[in-house]
């Protein structure tokens, strides 16, 4: 039986893993001068979370959740970040340790969903969740950071759609004005939308089904019921925006997809590349029940998360990762046992090094180190073992020379620092398979 990884799911090489710690690398350093601070959860929680935060009717809790029982508990593999992060907020108590709280994460996340382009049942998101904030002006410069994440990677072609679900008298008012508008046309909606009806109409003007987009573009907006506070908001919330450069499509059809928003929504969208429905690079929005409805007090939130895959997919492919400063290639028994004492100084002077301690030929050796990307091939054999030197092939001068056993580290690290690293063999040469 040949054991694959599961569809849906995908490894990541060294090769690629470049591209995925370059990426994480220019999320960190972003939102780290914003003042966030790494938080890492737990990546099984009581499946109980998910069902009252993300909602029962949602399609995540409804049709995506990789669930189990173990010992009595019901366990979920998580499905998304938000609610991990805000559990492990109440947990610890952050609100009587400090009055604003910012936490940023990044890993793996689980969806039993149809695996698609830019989508799979294993993928990686990097968040971020801001507590005890509850103006707009928190709103603006989460959003204007979002965007400064994407431009960061180099990205300039999307858009900043925002909206407001309002607070509970205003959604219960939408979601009463849309169950009337969407009641008399339940026959043409599709079968997804006729059951959200019943429970959650909100979640209707998500819909993707073609069946459903006429009767959502006549569909009534929340904005128009947007009174007293929520409107102050969400007007207030344009208006930092506007101070940021920013100018946002204002989207009245913008609910996301989870239950646990409150007024600000909002989703940076591709306007460039090939998506195709899938457009969102990152969403988010305000959610300023969740930490009372997890036996906490009354702290308002507000947070975004962007899929890696999805982002990567129009990022260039960026330079390979550089080999080894130093390749040892040992040409006897004795050699083996000094180049692994060799590597181990070299290492501790901070310098990159590879032993290859298989017995090939040195032909086959110096091919295996240009095919690395190897910048020095270093090679102990008796005649060097005898004389207390090291040969080093230069491999971007290609050069030879001598240098004495106990200078190595210092001479070795003035050569790399003036010396290019040579690019990695695109082919290697017949045979060379078989024997490095």
């Amino acid at each position: 039986m040949e054991f694959r990884a599961v569809r849906g799911m995908k490894d990541i090489l060294p090769e690629q893993a470049v591209r995925w710690q370059r990426l994480e690398a220019t999320i960190r350093s972003v939102v780290e001068r914003y003042g966030f601070g790494e938080v890492r959860t737990t990546v099984i929680e009581a499946t109980e979370l998910f069902v009252r935060q993300v909602g029962e009717g949602t399609d995540i809790v409804e049709k995506e959740m990789y669930s189990f029982e173990r010992h009595g508990d019901a366990l979920t593999v998580r499905p998304e970040g938000t609610a991990g992060v805000a559990r492990a907020y109440v947990q610890h108590a952050l609100q009587a340790r400090e009055p604003v709280t910012r936490w940023y994460y990044l890993g793996p996340m689980f969806r039993a969903e149809r695996p698609a382009k830019g989508r799979f049942r294993q993928f990686y998101q990097a968040g971020c969740e801001h507590f005890g904030d509850p103006g707009p002006l928190c709103d603006a410069e989460m959003i204007g950071m979002a965007a400064e994440v994407l431009q960061a990677l180099g990205l300039r072609d999307f858009a900043v759609h925002v909206s407001s679900l309002g607070s509970g008298d205003a959604r219960a008012r939408f979601r009463e004005a849309l169950r009337a508008h969407f009641e008399p046309l339940r026959a043409e909606l599709s079968a997804d939308s006729q059951r959200r009806l019943d429970s959650n109409p909100l979640r209707i003007l998500d819909s993707k089904d073609e069946r459903d987009r006429e009767a959502i573009a006549r569909a009534p907006s929340l904005l128009g019921l947007l009174g007293g506070e929520d409107a102050r908001h969400f007007e207030d919330l344009r208006r930092y925006l506007g101070a940021l450069g920013i100018a946002p499509v204002i989207d009245a059809t913008l609910v996301r997809g989870l239950d646990y928003y409150t007024r600000t929504v909002f989703e940076l969208r591709a306007t460039a590349g090939e998506l195709g429905a899938q457009d969102a690079l990152l969403g988010g929005g305000r959610y300023d029940g969740m930490v009372q409805g997890l036996g906490g007090p009354a702290v308002p939130a507000i947070g975004f998360a962007m899929g890696l895959e999805r982002i990567l997919s129009l990022l260039e492919e960026g330079p390979p990762a550089s080999g080894p400063d130093c390749y040892l290639a040992p040409l006897c028994e004795a050699g083996r046992a000094r180049a692994l004492v060799l590597g181990k100084e070299l290492r501790t002077a901070g310098l990159r090094c590879e032993l290859d301690g298989r017995g090939l030929s040195l032909r086959a050796m110096l091919r295996r180190a240009n095919a690395l990307g190897s910048r020095l091939c270093l090679l102990v054999g008796e005649e060097e073992i005898g004389r207390a030197v090291i040969t080093v092939k230069d491999l971007a001068r290609h050069e030879q020379v001598e240098i004495p056993w106990e200078q190595a580290a210092e001479t070795l690290a003035r050569r790399l620092a003036s010396s290019p690293a040579p690019a990695a063999n695109a082919a290697r040469a017949p045979g060379e398979a078989d024997e490095a």
